[in-house]
């Protein structure tokens, strides 16, 4: 679905953020204004648009909030934070040197906590105990009565940021009575940028200490806890339910089996080849040049190259081998909801491979171009998703 641009990844990165309008991340206006003055595929000016119209309501949030205007406050602050990242998406050359894309990380971060103080319901800002440190996290509270309610642990993929879990799907559990845990682990922004910490393909260690954590809240139900993952996560997700039992659901929001074949798919065959075996003499070069040529690969190879800790792009490919749900798959025994989505060309045939797989309690749902949930993730049809998601989750927990 071409979104107001004609390079793909623009597009697709402008509906997402256009998408978080359903829960008040954006207004379409202030999307279209931004996108006007953007050349498809000009970087510079992404991230210059987006930082402007993140400033400008960085101040309008903060003179309401001084003025008492709570609302006011609250809604424009959430748009900064989402422009704010979205500003600094395309900036991953030499994200550890970049010291614009660790202002526009932190400016993201601070808008948003600023705007949790002003929600009608808790939020909870949360240091989730690691291994020898602690991962960031936020506990929405669906109310302040202290009930025991359904609860969605929540984590993001290969791009998401820990603000941007509030749109993706705090906003619509909320709202249908459930208290969502959402947090960063190893590899994912913050975490990245602050500790350092990088993608680890055992992802149950990392989600058990987080449901450990859960767990110390009484208004989390332990007989009614989901693990939702988002992207990428969908594949962490899937891992991490197959080695930790104490879900009663699992979401993968979009199903992904082998993280690895995803990008190999997208080059020519003896190009994968030569990134397999290694002849990065030849791989490297070759990549170069699509890296040139295409904004996505661009943005995917560096990205990963950050995410991932490696050195090169042929090396950023290589470290993506280790996700995949080969051994994972048959062990994962709680009720899972496998979502598609119409026309994510990237992912296409990877959730009906992870459904295939399952032995579990199992669903395959796809979302289509007609409804206008076809693109990955769902993007630009929250409220579409939201209601056959948590409609799903509605009845697989009450039979529970």
């Amino acid at each position: 679905m071409k979104f107001l641009f004609d390079d793909a990844a623009f597009s697709f990165q402008a509906l997402r953020t256009a998408g978080h309008a359903a829960y008040a991340g954006a207004d379409l206006g202030e999307v279209l204004a931004a996108s006007l003055n953007i050349p498809d595929g000009d970087e510079e000016a992404w991230c210059r648009e987006w930082t402007a119209v993140a400033e400008r309501l960085h101040h309008v949030g903060a003179e309401a909030l001084a003025a008492g205007h709570r609302v006011s406050a609250r809604e424009s602050l959430l748009r900064a934070s989402n422009y704010y990242r979205t500003a600094d998406f395309f900036r991953v050359e030499d994200r550890d040197s970049d010291l614009e894309s660790a202002r526009l990380a932190r400016c993201s971060r601070q808008t948003f906590a600023q705007a949790a103080q002003l929600f009608d319901t808790p939020v909870v800002p949360l240091r989730i105990p690691y291994e020898d440190t602690t991962l960031p996290g936020y506990l929405f509270l669906a109310d302040d009565t202290g009930r025991r309610r359904p609860t969605v642990i929540h984590h993001g993929g290969y791009d998401s940021t820990l603000e941007e879990l509030y749109f993706m799907a705090a906003g619509g559990a909320l709202r249908r009575g459930y208290h969502v845990l959402a947090f960063e682990g190893p590899g994912q922004q913050s975490v990245r940028r602050e500790q350092g910490l990088v993608f680890r393909p055992d992802w149950e260690h990392v989600v058990t200490p987080v449901v450990d954590h859960a767990l110390t809240h009484p208004e989390v139900d332990p007989e009614r806890l989901v693990l939702f993952g988002t992207s990428f996560g969908g594949l962490l997700a899937a891992r991490a339910t197959a080695f930790e039992d104490r879900f009663a659901a699992c979401v993968l929001h979009n199903g992904v089996y082998d993280f690895y074949e995803v990008p190999l798919r997208g080059i020519p065959p003896y190009l994968g080849e030569w990134v397999t075996d290694g002849r990065d003499d030849v791989a490297g070069p070759a990549l170069a040049v699509s890296m040139a040529q295409s904004t996505q690969a661009r943005w995917f190879l560096r990205h990963g190259m950050w995410v991932f800790g490696a050195k090169t792009p042929p090396e950023a490919l290589r470290a993506c081998a280790p996700y995949n749900l080969d051994t994972a798959a048959a062990r994962i025994t709680c009720p899972t909801l496998v979502l598609d989505a119409e026309n994510d060309l990237a992912f296409h045939g990877e959730a009906q491979r992870v459904h295939q797989a399952l032995r579990c309690a199992k669903e395959l749902m796809l979302f289509t171009v007609a409804e206008g949930a076809g693109e990955h993730c769902q993007e630009g049809a929250a409220l579409r998703f939201h209601q056959r998601v948590f409609d799903w989750l509605d009845e697989r927990l009450a039979r529970a």
